[in-house]
């Protein structure tokens, strides 16, 4: 299979400043998603998608290609990311005439996915020949303890639980996207527009490789687990 992995990593960051080359454990943060793509050995290409010539340049260094520099339309704060996969396809399409079966987006915000979490999504969608894999973890808080605050203060289910109760144990199993692990057919990308067509099988992975950086407590706490895992891995 060809398959293209793609790094979205716009300049512009609200929440972090400069985030996708922030610093996380000694490296960039973009780095840590480079590095898996790599190791993984999954990808005919690994290409970074960015407006950023900072980013280009750090990207480049860790070894993905970065064979365009992303249109301003498609780096704004309201720009699709969909619309981002799409465009990258599209451009080597035209541009190098090498033609992936599959897009993998790797998010640089889940630095936490390993090389071994991109082999075992492979295998899955061949395995099950799903047009699709995406990857979740269990859902935290479970949703069915979600509340709803009234305009009075006063606080309501989000979901009703009829029939449910209210141990934990009887919840049935819940699980949020996790944003680490997108893989879908170029049909399914460029076609129906989308990473989880009809028949989407879900790649479940730990919560200590889930985490999504988004503010700088989710970057303290990817700082502690990425600290923990490399002194682990020099014992």
């Amino acid at each position: 299979m060809n398959v293209l992995a793609l790094i979205p990593a716009r300049g512009g960051s609200k929440g972090i400043p400069r985030k996708n080359v922030v610093p996380l454990a000694g490296r960039p943060l973009i780095a840590w998603s480079i590095e898996a793509a790599l190791q993984s050995g999954c990808f005919t290409r690994v290409i970074v998608s960015t407006d950023d010539e900072e980013i280009a340049a750090v990207a480049r260094e860790y070894g993905a290609e970065v064979p365009f520099l992303r249109p301003a339309e498609l780096a704004r704060d309201d720009s699709s990311g969909h619309d981002v996969c799409e465009h990258a396809l599209r451009w080597m399409d035209e541009n190098t005439g090498d033609r992936a079966d599959y897009l993998f987006e790797l998010q640089p915000t889940s630095p936490l996915r390993l090389a071994a979490d991109i082999q075992a999504a492979m295998q899955l969608l061949q395995k099950t020949q799903a047009p699709a894999v995406v990857g979740v973890c269990e859902a935290s808080p479970h949703p069915y303890l979600a509340r709803k605050v009234g305009v009075d203060g006063t606080l309501s289910d989000f979901l009703p639980r009829e029939n449910i109760g209210f141990r934990r144990q009887s919840y049935p199993a819940a699980y949020a996207v996790n944003g680490a692990i997108y893989v879908a057919t170029r049909e399914a990308v460029l076609d129906l527009h989308t990473f989880s067509p009809p028949g989407t099988v879900a790649y479940i992975m730990p919560p200590e490789r889930s985490l999504d950086i988004d503010t700088p407590w989710d970057l303290h706490l990817s700082e502690l687990i990425m600290q923990d895992r490399l002194n682990s891995s020099r014992l």
